[in-house]
């Protein structure tokens, strides 16, 4: 599946608002200095794995990302105590010592994450911090008439098994009890942001740059353009414009644990 840098920073504000919500919570009540280590898991165009080393001045943070577009744009952000790789989140493995693993909207991608994170929990050392942020909006309009429309007769055969449902994250309190059951010290709570986007089909833009790549990956490029038009007019009836603007609510899951 290939990715956009472009098309994924469009709506960066929006974006990049629970990156540094989740990061806030690191060190709080006890401040996190030096870690040996720093990983963005996930990084995309590195932006925010920038502003991590900005925070960590004498930690080495390093940014994963699967996409060769990412990791190319990333990159160029390259210096000092910062530096980026491509390869699978899957594949990542600590380095020694006490240090922060970060995953910003990535880990939800990767079927069976819950079991990868409960062996990254059993691997770091005592001092360490995880840092979780994913959707939780799998069951939206959104998401709900993508798979709706992927499964109607004339695209199912094309589609099938490319778009994951509502089991794709696991609930809050699934995320505790695998951060408690790992000894880690753990708040995982929940928002929804009640985001306002503007432009034509503007829902339907935000999920160019994400949830309906898989799609774009996977149709022919003459029979993308009509699946495209038949999930923004479902889309618009779903989400309709007002004078001001769209609101596209988004719930996203967030877990910060220290391991003492």
């Amino acid at each position: 599946m290939k990715w956009d840098p472009e098309r994924y920073i469009q709506f960066a504000d929006h974006r990049d608002r629970p990156f540094f919500d989740l990061a806030a919570r690191i060190g709080a009540g006890e401040p996190v200095r030096d870690p040996a280590w720093v990983a963005d898991l996930g990084c995309g165009t590195g932006a925010l794995t920038a502003v991590l080393a900005e925070r960590w001045p004498g930690s080495p943070v390093t940014g994963i990302d699967s996409s060769e577009d990412m990791i190319r744009e990333a990159k160029s952000r390259s210096g000092n105590n910062l530096s980026f790789t491509q390869g699978h989140i899957q594949d990542w493995e600590p380095a020694p010592g006490a240090g922060v693993l970060l995953s910003n909207a990535a880990l939800q991608w990767v079927p069976g994450h819950e079991e990868l994170l409960a062996r990254w929990a059993r691997a770091l050392v005592s001092g360490s911090w995880i840092a979780v942020q994913v959707p939780g909006n799998f069951g939206a309009p959104s998401h709900a008439l993508m798979r709706e429309l992927a499964g109607s007769p004339r695209y199912a055969r094309a589609l099938a098994g490319v778009l994951r449902g509502t089991d794709s994250v696991a609930e809050p309190e699934e995320y505790l009890e695998l951060l408690l059951n790992a000894g880690f010290d753990a708040d995982v709570w929940e928002t929804s942001y009640s985001q306002v986007l503007t432009g034509p089909d503007p829902v339907l833009d935000w999920v160019r740059g994400t949830a309906l790549r898989p799609v774009m990956a996977a149709l022919d490029p003459e029979e993308y353009p009509a699946f495209e038009s038949a999930y923004g007019a479902l889309l618009r009836e779903a989400y309709p414009p007002k004078p001001w603007g769209t609101v596209m609510p988004f719930r996203r899951i967030f877990m910060v644990a220290h391991k003492p």
